[in-house]
């Protein structure tokens, strides 16, 4: 399909009211992107919110839109000045490959790489993940999902018995499995997640070993490793209950939070387990913990992080 693509630029005008007009006018997509590099961190549940400078594109079929007749309906639906509206024709291709271009294998550590399908990994004893992005979050490409894999890789983790909570597209299950973990328990409440994470576990030839859940209370409550890659809200709303997935003896790995958030979450596991910073990266930390064989808060074991001291040790 031909396409005629639509930039403007929202400044005042009601993002809701905007989509609306467009999608009257026959859009066939419509998405919304950041004009300045603002960050939006941590929207309430069900929230959808947008930067302080957002811009719209909207595609439409250039078969059936006329650019000018189009401009004239949407100027005047908005109360805008046509000039603001900015169109511009879109070469027909291949799109559902075409994002693939820019993915290219990642390593993570000394061994573990997030690889798309359409390429390969020549190096010598590399785990490798063949993944490529979803609806579902998580390629590896955000700070925290780095930090993840890159723990996944550093610590011995055959045999164990793993939950990655808040699985997203199942690339820290899917690493897990690989790096031998004996069995994965997958939980996100995102459908499509949970979909995602089968599909990839089965993709990677381990898919008996990751088994999803769609509800949190069917995971076990005997995991020897926990991963938590979600923010830092629910992280400390769900701290008993993730704790208490724990085997006596448990790692704990959460992610998805900010640095200047570390202290209240580590605050939160306090009564079950004493986390500490085990790597940052980009303003994100990664804490880690394990809970002792007796029930008491212990350290992390090989913790790598103390204070602000650290930045980026394995990029």
């Amino acid at each position: 399909m031909a396409l005629l693509s639509l930039t403007l630029e929202l400044d005042g005008l009601d993002p809701e009211w905007v989509e609306a007009a467009c999608l009257e006018a026959g859009a066939v997509s419509l998405s919304f992107t950041d004009q300045r590099d603002d960050p939006i961190l941590e929207p309430a549940p069900g929230e959808f919110r947008l930067w302080p400078a957002t811009r719209l594109q909207a595609l439409f079929d250039a078969a059936t839109a006329d650019r000018g007749a189009l401009a004239a309906t949407l100027a005047g639906a908005l109360g805008v000045e046509p000039a603001r509206l900015h169109f511009a024709a879109v070469e027909e291709r291949a799109w559902e490959r075409a994002w693939l271009e820019d993915f290219h294998p990642m390593r993570f550590g000394e061994r573990l790489w997030i690889c798309p399908s359409h390429a390969h990994v020549s190096e010598p004893g590399a785990v490798v993940v063949r993944l490529d992005p979803g609806l579902a979050f998580g390629t590896g490409t955000h700070p925290s999902t780095r930090l993840c894999l890159e723990w996944l890789d550093a610590h011995p983790i055959a045999g164990a018995r793993a939950i990655d909570f808040g699985c997203g597209s199942g690339v820290l299950a899917v690493a897990a499995a690989k790096l031998g973990a004996a069995q994965v328990d997958a939980h996100d409440i995102d459908p499509q997640a949970l979909l995602a994470t089968g599909e990839n576990a089965a993709a990677n030839g381990v898919g008996p070993r990751v088994a999803v859940h769609a509800a949190a209370e069917t995971l076990p409550s005997d995991a020897d490793l926990l991963l938590a890659n979600i923010l830092s809200s629910p992280l400390v709303e769900l701290a008993p209950r993730l704790a208490g997935r724990l085997a006596p003896g448990g790692s704990l790995v959460l992610a998805g939070l900010l640095d200047e958030q570390a202290e209240e979450v580590i605050a939160a596991y306090a009564p079950w387990l004493r986390l500490e910073a085990w790597r940052r990266l980009e303003g994100w930390t990664c804490l880690a913990g394990q809970r002792a064989g007796d029930g008491r808060p212990t350290p992390a074991s090989g913790s790598e992080c103390r204070g602000s001291s650290v930045a980026n040790r394995r990029p």
